[in-house]
């Protein structure tokens, strides 16, 4: 009988990685791309969550990034692309980052990519940096490779939108919701006015019990759609959380200067279990509809960041990982997450906000769900960025 129940123990874990591994390769196909890339958390695991981060590894002629030097978009790009007054605005405004294990070299990796762009020190010795564990403490959990690659992009975003605000990451134990809700509940006792999470995990009929960690009134929280395509995740789908989709961002001769189109790894989607905000009124969900707004994503049009822990220095990422850190940042450049309700001001200020009217991430029968169009859809929400008119 107990070999039995052990044979029995080892297909079902095989069962799981293999529908892992089936994902990624689906993952794969939905992504068709010039570039070669990876999800740097690996396979999903049933009841933790997975961040949203990609890391490119080379072309298909086998060059990779330039470790030595940045190579994808950079702090000002950024700022040109949404029109962001990242000069001028933040100031006395925290963000806060919360991710699971532990970045070792997290302080000093931000240090030179704020160094290497022009933007001011963020240190802890002045006061604008600060680490701690998911209860506030400075014993920190075990290191992690893949979601200190993570904590780096987070912290890069942040900086490279608002960099007059101050920082705060918080590092949970795991990644567990019960966890990373846990040190959602710490950034917002230790001031932060907004709280990106850049992770997330497949909806469940339990996913309510993990509802309240992201129910902050008089604070922002947002969250990655994801990076699988067309089907919704928690905590995005929740009512309480603003849903960050994703873009491919490229340079134009429009008078913009820059081109969108909606990414095709962007998560979107009505959500199975949670009820439709009142500020919500598509009609083909008549639940909670993902995502509210988005930011560039894809990995094709990735971000330059710079992590030294376990890996060589300059990288280049994409994934809503970019996006949801992108957006926390923009509503703390408005200043008003005490006086906005969670991702409402959006659906009142869509002049705001840069349309994104093509692309698509899946297959849901041609609707709005997961095909980009003219007005509100789910890969990119409202839009993106034009100015912080709409946060």
């Amino acid at each position: 009988m107990k070999r039995l129940i052990s044979l029995l123990s080892i297909a079902t874990l095989l069962s799981l990685m293999l529908l892992s591994f089936n994902s990624n390769n689906v993952f794969a196909q939905q992504h068709p791309s010039k570039l070669r890339f990876h999800s740097v958390c690996g396979i999903k695991v049933v009841d933790l969550a997975q961040c949203n981060a990609i890391q490119i590894d080379a072309s298909t002629n086998g060059v990779k990034p330039n470790a030595s030097s940045p190579s994808g978009y950079n702090p000002a790009d950024l700022q040109s692309a949404y029109k962001l007054p990242s000069a001028s605005a933040g100031s006395g405004q925290t963000v806060a980052i919360v991710d699971a294990y532990d970045d070792p070299n997290a302080e000093s990796d931000l240090a030179v990519y704020r160094s290497k762009f022009g933007l001011p020190a963020c240190t802890t010795a002045n006061g604008c940096f600060r680490k701690v564990n998911q209860t506030g403490g400075t014993s920190y959990p075990r290191a992690n490779s893949g979601w200190a690659e993570e904590i780096s992009l987070d912290l890069d975003m942040v900086s490279a939108i608002c960099p007059n605000c101050h920082i705060l990451l918080v590092e949970a134990k795991s990644s567990s919701f019960t966890n990373l809700g846990t040190a959602v509940n710490t950034a917002i006792s230790l001031g932060a006015n907004t709280v990106s999470n850049s992770y997330g995990g497949s909806e469940s009929s339990g996913e309510s019990s993990y509802a309240s960690y992201y129910n902050h009134p008089g604070h922002i929280i947002t969250a990655s759609s994801g990076d699988s395509g067309y089907g919704a995740q928690v905590p995005a789908a929740y009512n309480t959380v603003v849903a960050v989709g994703g873009t491919s961002l490229s340079k134009s001769s429009n008078s913009r200067g820059w081109a969108e189109t909606a990414w095709n790894g962007a998560g979107s989607g009505c959500s199975a279990y949670i009820s439709k905000p009142s500020w919500q009124t598509d009609s083909g969900c008549s639940r909670r509809t993902v995502a509210d707004v988005s930011a560039v994503a894809d990995p094709n049009t990735g971000v330059s960041v710079y992590d030294t822990y376990h890996v060589s220095g300059w990288l280049v990422f994409g994934g809503t990982s970019v996006s949801s850190p992108i957006i926390a940042s923009v509503y703390a450049l408005a200043g008003n997450a005490s006086s906005v309700n969670a991702a409402s001001s959006l659906y009142s200020h869509t002049g705001s906000l840069f349309d994104v009217t093509s692309g698509s991430n899946g297959s849901c029968g041609g609707s709005y769900l997961c095909t980009a169009g003219t007005g509100y859809d789910g890969p990119t929400g409202l839009g993106t960025p034009n100015g912080t008119g709409a946060f």
